[in-house]
């Protein structure tokens, strides 16, 4: 029920026994997780040892702005661009989010890491935190983006995590340093910010991250506290019937229900299947508050858990890959053009 971040570049002792506890089910890795390539296989291969599998090993490699492995990775050129290209010609931007996914997840994969936190459905409407990691405002070029990057991800073996649900793009506030609030009622957010994430939710995504945000037309408590968005929209309006994620409980916008056990418990009451805990300082306290509460099936952890892999030189003697990044590349000479 706990997706939990580490120390360091390897595992402490306090690491370890943290893995052990069977309320933990996954982990999350950032960039103070990483050096190198050989680096993050030694540390993937400690977190095997502790835990085995199924155990996903997740990181957020959206690009841009957020892409926590770069030395020795591919740049990830944000998704803003991607919507930039679809302006000019829709076909090569539909190819693009295809061969941004494949690259990112491919890549991943070859270091056996499990999961990425993409695509983000957000629409591009402001946002100061989403800002360009949202492919567009128009929420049916996202719809059609994210389908290809969905396309992307399951061609490599990853599965895809929407974010942020219902959507964060259409309010300013920065949910990792302040609370957010969105004025607009249900039928406002279904012809918008919804849009994407129904048509993702169709497109077989396999999982779904909550929002920090709330919506008091809607429900008075936050996304990913509320029964109304998780049981209401989410699991009997849109059909959806896989993991959902919430958001990281050490962000501000988090901290409206509490201490680190009561933000825990409150997003698991709502329905959130697995919480995220990066900040390794708040692992313990969730850890305790959770004692006793069913962790998530393992059942339902395996289908986050990714496909088998090429090995990494594999990976770099695939035609394939050098194309697509060759492609990548030209988004980032849009960039430098602009």
């Amino acid at each position: 029920m706990l997706v939990i971040g580490l120390e360091g570049l390897e595992l402490t002792a306090q690491d370890c026994a943290r893995l052990q506890a069977p309320q933990v089910s996954g982990a999350i890795l950032f960039s103070r997780n990483f050096s190198s390539r050989a680096q993050l296989e030694e540390l993937v291969a400690a977190i095997r040892a502790e835990r085995g599998e199924p155990f996903p090993i997740c990181v957020d490699q959206e690009g841009g702005p957020v892409q926590r492995f770069r030395e020795g990775f591919t740049r990830l050129p944000p998704l803003a661009r991607i919507g930039e290209l679809y302006e000019q010609d829709r076909g090569a931007a539909v190819r693009m989010a295809e061969m941004h996914a494949w690259v990112m997840a491919s890549e991943l994969r070859a270091n056996d890491v499990d999961l990425s936190f993409a695509p983000v459905m957000d629409l591009a409407r402001g946002n100061r935190i989403i800002g360009e990691r949202a492919f567009h405002a128009d929420p049916q070029i996202v719809s059609e983006l994210g389908a290809a990057y969905l396309r992307g991800m399951r061609l490599a073996g990853m599965a895809a995590t929407l974010k942020h649900f219902p959507g964060h793009g259409s309010v300013a506030e920065d949910t990792h340093v302040e609370l957010a609030t969105d004025p607009r009622d249900l039928d406002a957010l279904r012809a918008t910010d919804l849009i994407p994430f129904a048509d993702g939710f169709e497109a077989g995504a396999e999982a779904v991250m909550l929002a920090h945000v709330t919506y008091p037309a809607v429900d008075a408590q936050p996304a990913g506290y509320s029964k109304v968005w998780i049981k209401n929209v989410l699991r009997d309006e849109l059909g959806f019937r896989g993991i959902a994620f919430s958001d990281d409980i050490g962000m501000a916008a988090a901290e409206s229900a509490g201490g680190v056990g009561a933000r825990v418990n409150a997003h698991l009451d709502a329905g959130c299947d697995l919480v995220l805990v990066c900040a390794p300082k708040l692992v313990d306290e969730a850890i305790t508050a959770v004692r006793g509460r069913e962790p998530c099936a393992m059942t339902r952890v395996q289908a986050l858990c990714g496909a088998v892999a090429s090995t990494w030189q594999s990976l770099m003697d695939n035609p394939q890959h050098g194309q697509f990044v060759a492609a990548l590349r030209t988004l980032d000479s849009r960039e430098r053009a602009a």
